[in-house]
């Protein structure tokens, strides 16, 4: 078969590996879609882990082999998986902190090497622990570059739900890429009022589109003064770092007012440094949370979300690739032009 390697040195090569061998209770998956997610995108720009790897984990795809005791599933199953699940034992999951879980840490999902997701590649093996919790099957109808949304809308969900929006209040989310468009779409639907920000045009007229009330240039207008006007001069309830710009967890704060929740989502990497005031965050009281990966207790529920289509996710899909095409699209994903959202990886395709 062949994958999308990452080598280090920032570098992603197109090689041909074997196909995976599974075992009792796996699955083998042929990959129709996966989406190029930044988390990943972090990993090879920074070299965060060490190669070699194949990574990918916003998987769509086919079941085409069925290890023995993987009940349930059938070849020709179309399926979505997660390459994390909990334990739902330990002391993280009794507290529902299921990302700390140190079973969840564990991927459970490759094309080869040590498991990374493994989604950009045209098969992949699923682990038995993620096929008894984190497989989730979809009807015929249902497009693979739809069903490749349920991962990172689920983190999004999961944020949503910590953060809790409650009708009447401003939320501001800074960045309207993908991941920033779906927490427009979901936090609207909790009855806040959005306002977001993004420097491309179109991403602005798409929040528009999806709910927010307005969408700001942080180049051509100060954002704070904005906010304090909407908000007769606190400042937004709660503010959402959907992007990892530099200065952008500065301006949340200063865009919240005392008592204010404002979530780090897009700050993954440990060399992203950030320096604020302590009395802005203990004299003015507001709460400061981070929140990372899916959770398990709304899988079903962000499943339903992006199979129904009751979240127009498929709007925010500007490139579908063949696999020889990634590293095009992974340079596109990291600087975004005008046009460029979601980038869609398709492995069965092959462009040369």
């Amino acid at each position: 078969m062949r994958a999308a390697v990452y080598r280090g040195d920032s570098a992603i090569a197109i090689e041909t590996l074997p196909t995976p061998e599974i075992g009792p209770g796996e699955l083998l998956v042929r990959v129709e879609s996966c989406g190029i997610c930044h988390t990943d995108l972090k990993k090879v720009e920074h070299n965060l882990l060490p190669p070699p790897r194949v990574f990918g984990h916003e998987t769509a795809g086919v079941v085409v082999r069925i290890g023995a005791g993987a009940d349930g599933f059938r070849p020709g199953d179309q399926v979505i998986v997660f390459h994390h699940v909990p334990c739902r034992e330990c002391f993280y999951c009794r507290r529902k902190l299921y990302a700390q879980c140190p079973t969840y840490k564990k991927v459970g999902v490759t094309a080869g090497f040590e498991p990374a997701g493994g989604g950009f590649s045209q098969y992949i093996r699923v682990m038995d622990w993620i096929v008894r919790q984190g497989v989730e099957k979809f009807a015929d109808g249902v497009p693979f570059d739809r069903a490749c949304f349920v991962e990172p809308v689920n983190t999004c969900h999961k944020a949503v739900v910590q953060m809790d929006p409650r009708p009447g209040e401003l939320a501001v989310i800074l960045g309207q890429g993908p991941i920033g468009l779906l927490f427009t779409m979901l936090v609207r639907r909790t009855g806040a009022d959005v306002v977001a920000t993004d420097t491309i045009a179109r991403r602005r007229q798409l929040a528009l589109r999806f709910g927010a009330q307005e969408a700001w240039d942080p180049r051509a207008t100060a954002i704070e003064p904005l906010v304090a006007a909407r908000t007769e001069g606190r400042g937004a309830d709660l503010v959402i770092v959907a992007a990892s710009a530099p200065g952008l967890v500065e301006q949340a704060v200063r865009c919240s007012r005392p008592g204010g929740r404002i979530l780090l989502f897009s700050q993954t990497s440990h060399q992203e440094k950030v320096e604020l005031s302590g009395a802005d965050i203990c004299v003015g009281e507001r709460s400061l949370l981070g929140c990372y990966s899916a959770s398990i207790d709304l899988q079903k529920e962000s499943a339903r979300l992006v199979f129904s289509g009751e979240l127009p996710v498929e709007d925010l899909i500007s490139h579908r690739l063949p696999l020889d095409s990634i590293g095009s699209g992974i340079q596109l994903a990291l600087h975004p032009d005008e046009v460029a959202l979601k980038i869609i990886v398709q492995p069965q395709r092959w462009a040369q």
